[in-house]
Formats: C-alpha cells, structure tokens, sequence
C-alpha cells in the first residue's frame, strides 16, 4: 500500500475505530464505508480494560466496547467478515499485550493470519520484551508496528527500526491520544531524524482533529493517521449505531480531500 502511495506521491490515510463500538454489528459495515470514503489502512482497536496509551475518548470507546461483550476473537471474527468482501485494505490490530498473552502468541498469530489481519501494533511490547511475539508474527508474515516519541533518543529509533516492519508510528505529541497541539517544525524535524535511521515509512498520530491539520501533516509524513477526532464522533451517536458508517465516511471525505489538495500542490515531503 505505502508502495503504491509512493509511486503517485500521494499520502496514505489511516482511520482508527474500536471494534465493536458502538455496537458490534456497526463495526465492519464502518470499516467498509472508511475505505469507501479513501482510508488506505485500518487501524482497527482491540478492546481492553486499561487501555494506558490513550486519551478519555478511546478510553470510553473502549469501555463501550467490553460492555458490549467484544474480545480479541471477536475482533479477528469482523476482519474475517471484512475480508469477505475486502481483500486488498490492510487491517492492523492495536492494543495491549495481555488478551494476546492469554490466547498464546502463536495462536494468536495462527488466528490474525487466518482472519486476514496484516500486523499488529502492541503499545506496552517494548523491543526488549517482544522477542516471542516478533517470532510469531514474522512465521506468519505478519507485521509488528512500533510507536516513536518526541522523546525516543537515537538509540531507541535505531533499537526499534531493528524490529520493526511495515511502518513505524510517530507519536506527534508528548501525551495520550487525542491531547496537545502539533508543533509542525518539531514533528518535521523528528521526522527527518527517525528516517536518517529506519528505512520504513512514517505515519503521524495523535493530535490530528480535522482536515487542516491532516493536510498540514500529509506534508510531512507518509500516513496521517486519525483517531480521536473519529471516535468522539462516534460517541456522539451512541444511540444512532445506524448513522455511524455515514457520518465518518463523511468526515474521512473532507479528510481524504484535504490530503489530496496538499499533495497535488507538491508539498510531500
């Protein structure tokens, strides 16, 4: 997909959701209308109780989520769903360890490759922890996806870009998801640093609310990736799961939109 993005220098767009959120049924006809609606990747959140990596409005969407009854399996079953119509948008699972841990790491990976997962990106496996799981994943072709922060060192770029596959994700803000403002200058310069050591490409996440912003960032990076500005909007329709798919393929319209001028006025980096 980024291969693709390449070649007609444009930038990808990667939409993240909580499966299961607002209900369960509501999941994959949302993955579906994303895609319609230009997302080149999803970024599809696994349910679990201390979610420590994000902001109040995933942390919601996640509680929604459990009370609905969702689990790992349940989640591999909507990207088995999903494909049945859906064989080309890469789907990466993001969450913590311990549903995984529970399941079996190769089970896991046996199962995510099974249902048509791509990857997965695990928030508390640092490099140093994550020799088992890297193992399972890479005996099924399946991508392992780090974070990098503001605050990751040369040494931590480089330890992670060693493991590391399909692309790294940039944490442009110093928080949770959903918190701060972008510093363009800071995230360019980040950037630039993280590339003179990981020859993969870069997505951007956290802090991206609306189309100005994603534009500003497709200028940068490889990836824009939106989460929280996704879904508060999908709170706000809690009682109206049936509006869900509509509303956000509507606002990743205006996002795919807006990602798409600043490309075709040649600013990609």
């Amino acid at each position: 997909m980024f291969e693709r993005r390449r070649r007609s220098g444009g930038t990808a767009l990667i939409p993240f959701v909580t499966a299961g959120d607002p209900a369960p049924s509501a999941t994959v006809p949302l993955m579906h209308r994303m895609v319609a609606a230009g997302a080149d990747l999803i970024e599809l959140g696994v349910p679990f109780s201390d979610p420590i990596a994000d902001g109040p409005v995933i942390q919601r969407a996640t509680e929604r989520a459990l009370a609905n009854g969702v689990m790992l399996r349940d989640v591999l079953a909507m990207v088995s769903q999903f494909r049945e119509e859906d064989d080309r948008t890469p789907v990466i699972l993001m969450g913590y360890l311990n549903p995984i841990e529970i399941m079996g790491y190769v089970e896991f990976a046996t199962a995510a490759k099974a249902a048509g997962v791509d990857g997965a990106l695990v928030v508390d496996v640092p490099p140093e922890e994550g020799h088992e799981l890297v193992s399972a994943l890479r005996a099924e072709g399946l991508d392992l996806v780090y974070l990098l922060a503001p605050t990751s060192d040369a040494e931590r770029i480089e330890r992670i870009g060693a493991v590391a596959s399909g692309f790294v994700y940039y944490v442009s803000v110093k928080g949770v998801t959903g918190a701060g403002h972008l510093d363009l200058d800071t995230v360019d310069a980040k950037l630039a640093e993280i590339r003179g050591r990981i020859d993969l490409p870069v997505g951007v996440g956290f802090g991206i609310k609306d189309a100005a912003t994603a534009a500003a960032v497709a200028r940068l990076a490889d990836a824009v990736i939106v989460g929280s500005a996704i879904v508060s909007r999908i709170e706000a329709l809690t009682d109206e799961p049936a509006r869900v798919a509509t509303v956000i393929g509507d606002f990743l319209g205006e996002l795919r939109a807006a990602i798409d001028q600043s490309d075709s006025e040649g600013r990609h980096a």
